[in-house]
């Protein structure tokens, strides 16, 4: 069975451990609630549905044309994300009594581990990073993926227009709701859907009980924003052209599932997030911490998730 790193958080054997997968689902909007199905090995094999067999109606005393349906096969491989929190033994000697500089290392080690993951999970592609995994925005194809305008449309200016376009989005995602799914938007687009909502009748927020955050929803689904990349960047950009917009950026509606028959987006680990105290190093005068997460991510169903193309933040 899957489970969040938040939930995996509750389990956790070491306060150390505990510690970074907490960082985890503090700093990341989608590792937070992220079902992480456990596998074994490096890589998961599954069969997808490729075409349905054939049925018909039929007279008395006539026979069925037999047929059946095809499914390919398609795998998901793991990566390796992480990386070394190396902190002097000077430093440990002499400010230790300030504050703990080992901890605020391996924090921030967490955080940029945390915004590599968002990054790839809708901007990853393995045609410009081999080591990692295929985002959601090059998965995504067809009628998953549906333009909000000709030349661009926001929140606010946008008014009814832009909100039936974003119901268009739940629509091709059939069965999302707030318990099992999310929207996420750049934070510009999403103040401004405060905004535009707060004009037509008033915006929703909830206390998510498993997260402990504050956050927007639209039609009972969270609307969260998902940061910034390891260098700072949004992780989706006002950047992207739309007509005659060259500051646009995309929404994306995803329902997550626990396992393929939930055909939802399902995040794949072999052990979880895997925190190590190295202790003191012999090759130079210094502590180390590794973190490492064997990750990877399946889309189960072709209808798991969307992207509404062409939003400004007007």
């Amino acid at each position: 069975m899957a489970v969040t790193l938040a939930q995996a958080a509750l389990l956790s054997e070491t306060q150390l451990q505990r510690g970074v997968v907490e960082t985890f689902v503090q700093e990341s909007s989608i590792l937070d609630r992220l079902p992480l199905m456990n596998i074994e090995g490096n890589a998961y094999a599954y069969n997808r549905e490729a075409t349905l067999p054939g049925v018909a109606f039929r007279s008395v005393n006539e026979a069925y044309t037999e047929s059946t349906g095809t499914v390919v096969q398609a795998t998901e491989s793991l990566v390796i994300l992480g990386g070394d929190a190396d902190v002097d033994r000077f430093i440990v000697q002499t400010r230790g009594d300030l504050n703990d500089q080992r901890a605020i290392q391996t924090r921030l080690k967490v955080k940029a581990a945390s915004y590599k993951f968002q990054d790839a999970f809708f901007n990853g592609d393995v045609a410009v990073d081999p080591k990692g995994f295929d985002g959601l925005k090059k998965r995504l194809t067809g009628a998953q993926v549906i333009d909000a305008a000709t030349n661009g449309l926001g929140p606010v200016a946008g008014g009814h227009d832009f909100f039936d376009a974003l119901d268009a989005l739940i629509g091709a995602v059939p069965g999302l709701e707030g318990s099992n799914g999310a929207i996420y938007a750049n934070r510009a687009v999403q103040a401004r859907i405060i905004s535009s909502l707060r004009r037509l009748g008033g915006a929703d927020f909830v206390n998510e009980s498993l997260t402990n955050k504050r956050v927007l929803t639209y039609n009972g689904i969270p609307v969260l924003d998902p940061g910034l990349t390891a260098a700072g960047a949004a992780v989706l950009p006002l950047t992207e052209t739309q007509g005659t917009s060259t500051a646009s950026s995309s929404i994306y509606a995803v329902r997550f599932g626990e396992d393929e028959t939930d055909q939802g987006v399902t995040g794949l680990t072999n052990g979880g997030v895997q925190v190590d105290d190295l202790g003191q190093l012999q090759e130079k005068p210094a502590y180390r911490t590794r973190i490492e997460f064997y990750c990877g991510l399946a889309t189960f169903g072709g209808r798991a998730a969307a992207r509404l193309r062409g939003i400004t933040a007007s």
